[in-house]
C-alpha cells in the first residue's frame, strides 16, 4: 500500500484523535510511522487521559518520529513513535543482547519495537533517579512513548549543534562540564552508558538536557566500555570544534575513575 492510499484510509481516524495534516510533509511524517496496531494505541492513551491532543513533528529520526501533543491538563508533552515497518533487529541486536536487564528477547519486528521504547523508559526513568537531566518519562504503551517536552509553546528546545553560534561565544566551557558530569552520574550511580550520545542529541534549554535513550546499555554489558569510549569521543571532538579543551582520554577517566 502506498502512503498517500494508507492517509487516505487513515484520515477520518486521525481527525478522530485530533491530528490535522497541515502539508505534504506532514502527511509523509505521519504516514512513516502509522500502522493500524499503532493507531489503537495512540487511541488507547487519548482515552486514558494521558494525551489530550496531538499536533505536529518535532523530529524525525533514523528509527522515530516525533510529535508535539498536550496532556490533560494542557501541559506540553512529546509523543515518540517508533517506526515498526523500518524497525531492523540487526541494528537493535549489540544493544539489546548482553543487556542484563532484559535477557532473552523477541525477534519479530512489533514485538522488538515494543521493548525498544520500553528500553528507553526504563532508561529515562533511571537518569532521571540519578539526577541527571533529561525528559520525564510519562507512559510507554506498544511502540508509543509519551514524556516531557523540552522546550516552550511548541518549539523545540535546539540541539547542542543548533546552538554552536551561542556555545562558541561563552557557555561551551561550562556545558561540556555538565555534560561530562551527567555522563559520569549515569555511569557511576545509574550503572548507564547513553551508547549514542552526541551533540544531536543533547538539547540546550538553559541546561543541556539528554534525550534518545533506547539504545542505553547497563554498564555490565559487555559492550558498555566501547559505547562509553564513542560517547566520550563525540563530545570531546565537537567540543574541540568550539575552541573548548576537551581531551577525550581524560574525560574517560573522570567518567570511570
Amino acid at each position: 500500500m502506498g502512503l498517500d492510499e494508507k492517509m487516505d484510509r487513515y484520515e477520518q481516524r486521525l481527525n478522530d484523535l485530533g491530528i490535522r495534516i497541515r502539508d505534504a510533509d506532514d502527511r509523509k511524517v505521519w504516514g512513516s510511522c502509522l500502522d493500524d496496531s499503532t493507531l489503537e494505541v495512540l487511541y488507547s492513551i487519548s482515552s486514558r487521559g494521558i494525551v489530550r491532543a496531538y499536533g505536529g513533528p518535532l523530529r524525525t529520526g533514523k528509527e522515530a518520529n516525533v510529535f508535539h501533543a498536550l496532556g490533560p491538563g494542557k501541559e506540553e508533552l512529546a509523543v515518540k513513535i517508533y517506526r515498526v515497518a523500518t524497525s531492523s533487529f540487526r541494528q537493535m541486536e549489540p544493544y539489546l543482547a548482553g543487556d542484563p536487564r532484559f535477557g532473552d528477547h523477541p525477534r519479530d519486528r512489533r514485538a522488538i519495537t515494543t521493548l525498544w521504547a520500553r528500553k528507553e523508559f526504563r532508561n529515562l526513568t533511571t537518569a532521571r533517579e540519578v539526577g541527571v537531566r533529561v525528559p520525564e518519562p510519562r507512559e510507554v504503551e506498544g511502540n508509543v512513548l509519551v514524556m516531557e517536552f523540552i522546550g516552550v509553546d511548541g518549539e523545540g528546545a535546539p540541539s547542542l549543534k543548533e546552538s554552536e553560534g551561542e556555545l562558541r561565544a561563552g557557555d561551551g566551557v561550562e556545558v561540556l562540564r555538565k555534560v561530562v558530569e551527567d555522563v559520569k552520574r549515569l555511569y557511576r550511580r545509574g550503572n548507564l552508558v547513553h551508547a549514542d550520545l552526541s551533540e544531536y542529541n543533547i538539547l540546550y534549554f538553559d541546561v543541556p538536557v539528554l534525550i534518545d535513550f533506547a539504545q542505553g546499555v547497563h554498564r555490565d554489558h559487555p559492550m558498555a566500555r566501547e559505547f562509553l569510549q564513542r560517547d566520550i569521543e563525540n563530545l570531546a571532538r565537537f567540543f574541540q570544534s568550539l575552541g573548548v579543551p576537551a581531551d577525550p582520554a581524560d574525560l574517560l577517566r573522570e567518567v570511570t575513575a
